[in-house]
């Protein structure tokens, strides 16, 4: 059985009103971590930047705005299938994408068939792999700064 989805979807970085640039984002789906969709952004000169958010909040930002925290997605236009805008924000820093919603429909009806919305809870081994996780991310906590 397949375990992933990926695919490569060419987004406007919106560096400012009158500035902006193409760049390449990876999108990539895994079965063993089923609510979360990972875009990993590939900006001129910089290494590449990984952002996971739920798959969820990607489908809906694609209809309507979505989002709390520090992803915001949301279509251009009120009506019909327009380009999404993503903002992603940490503390005071924000980056602003722009995206055609077609492939990102694509993508995720590619997730769905893996596992389909709503069936997340179904695979066998997510709690055991989410509970290994936390302890993972937990023992990093406390081991503080090397």
């Amino acid at each position: 059985m397949r375990e992933s989805v990926q695919a490569e979807v060419l987004m406007s970085f919106l560096v400012s009103e009158e500035l902006s640039f193409k760049i390449p984002v990876e999108l990539r789906y895994e079965a063993r971590d089923p609510y979360a969709v990972r875009m990993t952004f590939h900006l001129p000169g910089d290494a590449p930047v990984t952002w996971a958010f739920g798959r969820e909040l990607l489908l809906d930002g694609i209809n309507r705005p979505s989002g709390d925290g520090d992803v915001h997605i949301a279509p251009t236009e009120p009506e019909g299938l327009s380009d999404v805008s993503i903002r992603l924000q940490v503390g005071g820093d924000r980056a602003l994408f722009r995206a055609s919603a077609p492939p990102l429909v694509a993508f995720l009806d590619r997730t769905d068939k893996l596992v389909p919305l709503g069936q997340e809870r179904t695979l066998g081994d997510f709690e055991d792999s989410l509970e290994a996780a936390l302890g993972r991310i937990l023992a990093e906590e406390n081991a503080g700064p090397a």
